[in-house]
């Protein structure tokens, strides 16, 4: 089922994207608080996309809204999987969308199990499956050898994620062990054995460093370029967004106020405006100001 607008929405975020995602005419209200006010973008199949605004611009509401913790008050978000699979995500609970609609989910604050090991992270991360190859934990207490099979394949793939954060050899510590920067991508890493077709990431480059963030911006281009999955990135980190976002979003107060490529984004007089925190009637002259910089004083 496509959602009602979607030409409309391909034409402000450039004619190429084949979107997995379609927010369309996204609404949420909290009493007289109106969150996200009749919000319209593509994420595209195979591509990061950032968005991005200042605080309380409704970037996690909107998380929360594609991830099944919120019932937009009005909107449909529509994903549709590689095999054709479109599913409503409005109309779905939490559970499914991860298990059915396979979008996975990072969170500002880091929510790994601490007291299990690094590798068991990994391995809670693939119970469903693991659950239905043991018949529901019948043939893994009889050791049938679909069970077995499935289990090692599930180690395999945890194993093959730890060698991508490189984390191999702290798979038997506490993940609350780990320093901060390997636990975000720990984290990462959790979510990515859940096999989503959309990740979505809140402010993963929180409290990183520059190294980090550099190793940051390295596993979501493999995660990008290798697995052909689609990232959805809420980040303040202005140079995490710029280098490695195919597209970014920008909200503020809750609307979309730009719409577009990095470079039409990093020159936008509105985003300028909206990030200094600047009255609307203020912002032809941040426009005028822009033009200057990027023109130069002998072109303007």
């Amino acid at each position: 089922m496509a959602p009602s607008n979607g030409a409309n929405a391909a034409t402000a975020a450039g004619p190429e994207i084949t979107p997995i995602l379609t927010v369309d005419h996204l609404t949420m209200r909290f009493g007289g608080l109106v969150a996200v006010d009749d919000l319209s973008f593509l994420a595209g199949r195979g591509d990061i996309t950032a968005l991005i605004g200042p605080n309380g611009a409704g970037k996690t509401t909107v998380f929360n809204c594609i991830t099944g913790f919120y019932k937009p008050t009005e909107g449909m978000l529509s994903m549709r999987l590689a095999d054709g699979d479109t599913y409503l995500l409005e109309r779905l609970p939490d559970f499914k969308i991860a298990a059915k609609a396979k979008v996975a989910r990072t969170f500002q604050n880091i929510r790994l199990f601490g007291g299990m090991t690094v590798l068991e992270n990994l391995m809670v991360a693939q119970h469903n499956p693991l659950m239905l190859a043991s018949y529901f934990t019948f043939g893994g207490v009889l050791g049938l050898s679909h069970f077995r099979h499935s289990e090692r394949d599930a180690v395999e793939f945890a194993k093959y994620w730890l060698e991508r954060i490189r984390l191999v050899d702290r798979a038997d510590d506490p993940a609350a062990d780990l320093p901060y920067g390997a636990q975000r991508r720990l984290e990462i890493a959790r979510a990515m054995c859940t096999r989503p077709e959309l990740l979505c990431l809140d402010e993963p480059a929180a409290g990183l460093n520059p190294r980090e963030s550099a190793e940051l911006n390295e596993l979501l281009r493999f995660i990008r370029d290798e697995h052909g999955t689609s990232v959805l990135l809420i980040e303040h980190d202005m140079s995490v967004v710029m280098e490695i976002s195919d597209h970014v979003i920008v909200l503020d107060y809750g609307k979309k106020i730009a719409d577009g490529s990095p470079e039409d984004i990093r020159n936008d007089a509105a985003v300028i405006a909206a990030y200094l925190g600047v009255e609307d009637e203020e912002v032809e002259e941040v426009e005028r100001e822009v033009e200057t910089v990027t023109k130069g004083p002998e072109d303007a």
